[in-house]
């Protein structure tokens, strides 16, 4: 088995604990109009690689990773659940820490096989960085074009399942940073029993050149970037609401 790679970066240092081998997987559902990585967009083009050609690049550095592993990201990773599930069981095996970088917008509960599979995926996953884009249905709409039904749905089966997971979201000015909004996604991660931490990003246009080399309009034209001052204002207002639903 094969996957579509777009590219592999061998010293990530902000893709989960320690230095790690970060693996983007082609091929995304969504379309964030935030999205930083739209090469990644659509599973052609990028390179054929086999499990161990990658685990083959992680061992030719292994002494880097004593304290790190594997970081699969994208584009979504799960778009290739076949070939992620592979890498991850083989580099378990191999006692490797194994991160999904995810939007959790593949999951359906309600498809029996992927279902299946992403049971078995979980099995080989010890992290899970799950990228909730916006709590708001309709607003998720317009930021993605895709319902986040089965992503919050995804963060509940985490949970159920025992799987840590890191909660990301990122803000940008006038989309994700409404009070409420933050306050209900705090209330909805409260709920959760697996969440370990919370990263909140700032909103930044360091991707917009890749929009230019697509030939592509950039959405978010004219959107300033999203201060760090905002955006800990944003995570204390997300915490509150974890702490509401907690203290209860």
């Amino acid at each position: 088995m094969k996957g579509i790679i777009q590219q592999i970066e061998s010293f990530g240092t902000l893709d989960g604990p320690g230095i790690r081998l970060v693996v983007f997987f082609r091929g995304c559902p969504l379309r964030c109009l935030y999205c930083h990585n739209p090469e990644t967009w659509h599973g052609n083009g990028g390179e054929e690689k086999s499990v161990e050609e990658i685990l083959a690049i992680y061992n030719k550095n292994k002494a880097f990773y004593s304290k790190g592993g594997i970081t699969a990201t994208g584009g979504e990773p799960m778009v290739q659940i076949d070939f992620l599930t592979e890498l991850f069981e083989k580099a378990k095996k191999s006692g490797i820490h194994t991160c999904l970088d995810t939007s959790g917008a593949v999951f359906n509960r309600n498809n029996a096989e992927i279902f299946k599979k992403t049971e078995k995926l979980l099995q080989f996953t010890d992290l899970v960085m799950l990228d909730i884009k916006h709590i708001d249905p309709e607003k998720h709409l317009a930021l993605t074009g895709k319902s986040n039904k089965n992503i919050l749905d995804f963060a509940k089966f985490l949970s159920e399942k025992g799987v840590p997971t890191t909660v990301r979201h990122v803000i940008v000015p006038k989309i994700t940073d409404g009070e409420e909004d933050l306050l209900n996604l705090g209330r909805f991660i409260g709920g959760l029993k697996t969440v370990k931490s919370l990263d909140v990003l700032a909103y930044h246009t360091l991707g917009v050149h890749k929009y230019e080399n697509l030939g592509l309009p950039y959405p978010l034209e004219g959107t300033p970037q999203t201060s760090k001052e905002k955006a800990i204002r944003a995570k204390e207002i997300i915490l509150r609401g974890i702490y509401e639903v907690r203290k209860k």
